[in-house]
């Protein structure tokens, strides 16, 4: 690495790329990220065992993973007995619900509830797939009338992830006890830089603000295309 000179301290960088060209030739996700974070470990000057040994202990201090595994069944139990088909008959019955606008609405909760450190009362598993999904394709087919054609169901279907995505990460860094504004603050220490979790965490609210207002103009206007799309 020496003989890279200056350019050296550059290599670490390449699991950004690793992870980049996985995602775009849609590789397992699971093996890109793992592929990427040995990558980094190693041209940065680490030798293999602690790197997974890092692995390791990042499990070990996030075991709240284990949770999914009580999610799930929960989730499987509550769409065998019609969970989907109960939440989506009740927004029917509301003419004014709009795939857009209920999205919207469930952005708003998930930034709120994220700032205040709850990342796992919602997400993928546990609210998007069994409740937010099939309620935005309700919700779709309601406005104005109209079934939604296969593309547009896959699209509300995408949007709803995006929007729980959105949500969770402009709204997590808000709360100064989540581990990005940690490690944030570590960053910025080793630099010289001493910044309170505080500091950090106040001035993540402009950018959920931003990302908050962008990415419901993206919503509303999702409405007027699922519009020209529809039968």
């Amino acid at each position: 690495m020496s003989a890279l000179g200056p350019y050296a301290a550059y290599l670490p960088l390449a699991g950004i790329l690793i992870v980049v060209v996985g995602f775009w030739l849609k590789l397992n996700p699971m093996l890109v990220v793992t592929v990427a974070a040995l990558a980094t470990g190693l041209l940065g000057g680490m030798d293999i065992v602690p790197v997974i040994s890092a692995f390791g202990k990042a499990f070990n201090d996030n075991r709240i993973i284990a949770v999914v595994w009580i999610v799930l069944p929960i989730v499987g139990l509550l769409e065998r007995y019609g969970l989907q088909e109960r939440a989506s008959a009740v927004i029917r019955k509301i003419k004014a619900a709009t795939a857009g606008r209920l999205l919207l609405i469930y952005l708003l909760f998930r930034q709120c509830t994220a700032a205040l450190g709850l990342i796992s009362i919602a997400g993928h598993a546990q609210t998007v797939r069994p409740l937010v999904a099939p309620m935005a394709l309700a919700a779709g087919e309601t406005d104005k009338g109209g079934e939604l054609d296969e593309d547009s169901e896959e699209r509300v279907k995408a949007m709803s992830a995006g929007t729980d995505n959105v949500g969770v990460f402009f709204g997590e860094d808000i709360f100064i006890a989540i581990g990005s504004i940690v490690l944030i603050q570590a960053t910025l220490a080793g630099y010289g830089y001493d910044l309170r979790p505080l500091d950090l965490a106040i001035w993540a609210i402009p950018t959920a603000i931003a990302a908050f207002l962008i990415h419901g103009f993206r919503l509303l206007r999702f409405d007027r295309s699922l519009r020209r799309r529809r039968k």
